[in-house]
């Protein structure tokens, strides 16, 4: 209840003054201006896109260039690789005749004799062979199309075919630097495929000796087991001997 001689609030005139100055107020703070708003977001878009568009191209720039150094040393390498083969790629009219005469008699070598790469090399430069020069005769040997594991294994078949050599015998004669000159892998696949009964090439070396050197059992079995002589095992000797007539 309202005391009797009082006025209520809102019937007072500065009370409505100050309400109307309030919702004056949160209007004009909660609108603002619509444009002004509009350009600050807008700027502010515009802003962020800019920056983003600026690193976007510092990126591309940055992964370009790595790809381009990428790029750059491959062909480097690549161009190296062609020049260390020029020489080797050169047409004849570009390869000295006297080059191309080695290359013939190299081949000649190995076609005909089955020499080693070594021996081949010594024929050709030679004063008492061929007398090529050094460089000539290194580059028939280069240029050459030889399976040299197979020039051992014909070799290897003669020593045991026609000589009836052994097994380290023949091994011996293929490395050796007054031999074939052949390589010591070369050599060992020569032994490991070459076609042999050895005891029966130690038999014939001990008819050899019975028949040509008039030699007893017990000189012939030493000559076969000697490592000065045919290098044949105990076994094999023993079997020769066993089977001499």
């Amino acid at each position: 209840m309202v005391e009797k001689g009082k006025r209520p609030i809102y019937k007072k005139w500065w009370f409505w003054l100050i309400v109307i100055l309030v919702v004056f107020g949160i209007i004009s703070n909660g609108s603002g201006d619509p444009a002004e708003q509009k350009t600050e977001v807008g700027l502010s878009t515009e802003t962020e896109e800019a920056g983003s568009s600026e690193e976007q191209p510092e990126e591309k720039t940055e992964e370009i260039n790595e790809k381009e150094e990428e790029l750059e040393a491959d062909i480097a390498v690549e161009q190296e690789k062609v020049e260390a083969e020029v020489p080797e790629n050169k047409s004849e009219e570009d390869v000295p005749r006297e080059y191309l005469s080695a290359v013939a008699k190299a081949e000649s070598y190995s076609e005909v004799m089955h020499m080693s790469k070594a021996a081949i090399y010594d024929q050709l430069t030679s004063e008492y062979g061929e007398q090529f020069t050094e460089e000539a005769a290194q580059y028939a040997i280069e240029h050459i199309d030889v399976d040299w594991n197979a020039n051992a294994l014909i070799k290897a078949q003669e020593y045991s075919d026609t000589m009836h050599m052994s097994k380290a015998g023949i091994y011996d004669q293929l490395i050796s630097e007054y031999g074939e000159q052949f390589t010591e892998e070369e050599s060992q696949y020569a032994i490991d495929h070459v076609e042999a009964d050895w005891n029966e090439n130690a038999l014939a070396k001990a008819k050899e000796y019975q028949e040509l050197m008039d030699m007893s059992p017990a000189a012939i079995r030493d000559q076969l087991t000697s490592e000065y002589g045919e290098q044949f095992t105990e076994e094999e000797a023993d079997y020769a001997i066993d089977n001499l007539s």
